[in-house]
């Protein structure tokens, strides 16, 4: 039994090391932010505008569809197709 209770906490040490590191790998990109991590994202993608209320309001509708969001306060849209390309009927970008 006790050989068992072992092997598994290290098995449950190698999934969480493992998840970790995929995470790790894979910031950045799409499907890198967790919707509960989002508030935070946009608060710092928001903090240089004027218009800070509406940019938070589609950021984070952005980041959660997207799960992710652009690097830096402008710009770098390009790491994040699903946010760069969601537009609006006008045809303008949806995402700040």
């Amino acid at each position: 039994m006790v050989i068992r209770l072992s092997q598994l906490r290290l098995s449950f040490f190698l999934i969480l090391t493992f998840a970790f590191a995929i995470e790790v790998l894979d910031a950045g990109g799409e499907g890198s932010v967790r919707q509960e991590a989002c508030p935070r994202a946009c608060n710092y993608r928001c903090s240089k505008t004027h218009h800070r209320k509406p940019c938070l309001f589609f950021c984070n509708k952005c980041c959660h569809k997207c799960l992710c969001v652009p690097s830096g306060t402008y710009g770098n849209k390009e790491e994040c197709p699903c946010y760069n390309n969601w537009k609006t009927k006008e045809g303008r970008p949806k995402c700040p």
